[in-house]
């Protein structure tokens, strides 16, 4: 009689126990990404008092415009200076390969990375896959503006010239983009490309 006592219980308590597990996950992805917006913000204020970053105003504000704030410019580390000395125009095709990422949070130390064209840990010129393109976000294109081929950049981006306030797929509103960014080559309009070969990437 004992026995079903037991039995009881367990059925009676194995589903609380799922939902105090549920819950525990719960509050770690809103400490995660709690308070996102103000994380965010701060983050913003830190890189424009880093003056080991370049500061590059986005190309969508004149510098003469009254009212700029450090949300108007993008903070770039030059990784690799390339040997071209021209850069690209707004209206040209680009071919990059990228990764990017969000500010760090506690699981994510480097940032989550919610995009990338190599998997590879280290970047590898040779090895990374690339993609063409002419649709940026706003940091991303500023900072394609001011590079030359064969540079590879960090481009810290704030929100309002990243996806803005508003959530897009699965990017929170208010998220700071981060990128690593390297440029192959760019063409202007009616010009061609041939396309690049396959390249292996290295998964760790």
């Amino acid at each position: 009689m004992k026995n079903w006592k037991y039995i009881l219980l367990s059925v009676i308590l194995f589903p609380l126990v799922g939902m105090v597990s549920s819950c525990s996950e719960d509050t770690t992805e809103e400490d995660e990404f709690g308070n996102w917006e103000q994380k965010n913000e701060a983050v913003i204020t830190e890189w424009a008092k880093n003056t080991s970053y370049q500061k590059i105003l986005t190309y969508t504000k004149d510098a003469t415009a009254q009212g700029l704030t450090n949300s108007d410019y993008i903070y770039v580390e030059v990784l690799e200076e390339g040997e071209g000395t021209e850069s690209p125009l707004y209206t040209d095709t680009c071919r990059v390969a990228y990764r990017g990422h969000y500010i760090p949070t506690t699981s994510y130390p480097e940032g989550l990375v919610f995009d990338q064209t190599y998997t590879q840990k280290d970047f590898s010129w040779d090895r990374a896959y690339t993609a063409d393109g002419q649709s940026w976000v706003d940091g991303f294109s500023t900072a394609l503006q001011h590079m030359h081929i064969g540079d590879r950049w960090r481009v810290r981006i704030p929100y309002t010239l990243g996806y803005g306030a508003s959530s897009y797929n699965s990017i929170p509103g208010y998220t700071n983009l981060v990128f690593e960014i390297a440029l192959y080559d760019f063409w202007h309009p009616g010009e061609k490309r041939q396309p690049m070969k396959s390249r292996v990437i290295d998964i760790e």
